[in-house]
């Protein structure tokens, strides 16, 4: 449609399933691109952002670009008229940061240390849309949920995970993801907190 602008959602996506695919297939483009500490520490600090668009496999890129196509878009009305039209943009770009940090501090020194994947950026997205509408359902592996009864069960799950250690996935950052959409949304906007109380007490 004329006049309309363009979706700064779609573009995240689309940039973030080019770059995925390509690296699929191509190592050269994953190494450089892949959150390394020593090469971090080296001066490639674009990959404070890039890890945020590789991914270890379809579905791993599947799931993130699902989950930000469907609450990205409201996000991006609230951030859009922000910093020139940007503020989405620089949102979700601060989200990669600010959910990758503690995993850098900690793994600095730690040359086996990788990590990849938009994950971080997509929890900050949607813990900013479970603001504004915290008992819309939102669907879990096809299962029907109030938002911020998974907002507290990821948490929990999150917390619980990143102690246990176990797997490859960095749970640290789904949590700083989050942690940073709330209070980077609420920062912009110190009204959304008794809004959101008061959602809280109207049971849907």
């Amino acid at each position: 449609m004329l006049g309309l602008p363009f979706s700064h959602t779609l573009t995240l996506i689309i940039i973030t399933c080019l770059l995925s695919f390509i690296a699929f297939s191509n190592r050269t483009v994953m190494n450089r691109l892949i959150m390394w500490p020593p090469a971090m520490r080296r001066g490639q600090f674009d990959r404070f952002i890039t890890y945020g668009f590789v991914h270890a496999d379809g579905t791993h890129l599947l799931f993130n670009m699902i989950t930000l196509y469907f609450f990205g878009r409201a996000i991006e009305a609230f951030y859009r008229p922000y910093f020139a039209g940007m503020g989405f943009i620089l949102f979700y770009l601060a989200a990669l940061v600010v959910a990758m940090l503690p995993s850098y501090f900690k793994h600095k020194n730690d040359p086996n240390y990788l990590s990849l994947g938009a994950s971080g950026a997509v929890s900050a997205v949607l813990f900013a849309y479970i603001l504004f509408a915290p008992w819309n359902l939102i669907f879990v592996f096809f299962i029907p949920m109030p938002a911020i009864v998974y907002a507290l069960l990821y948490t929990a799950y999150t917390v619980y995970s990143a102690r246990r250690g176990k797997d490859n996935i960095n749970h640290s950052a789904h949590l700083w993801g989050a942690g940073f959409g709330v209070v980077a949304t609420i920062a912009i906007e110190p009204r959304l907190v008794p809004r959101f109380m008061q959602e809280l007490l109207q049971l849907h």
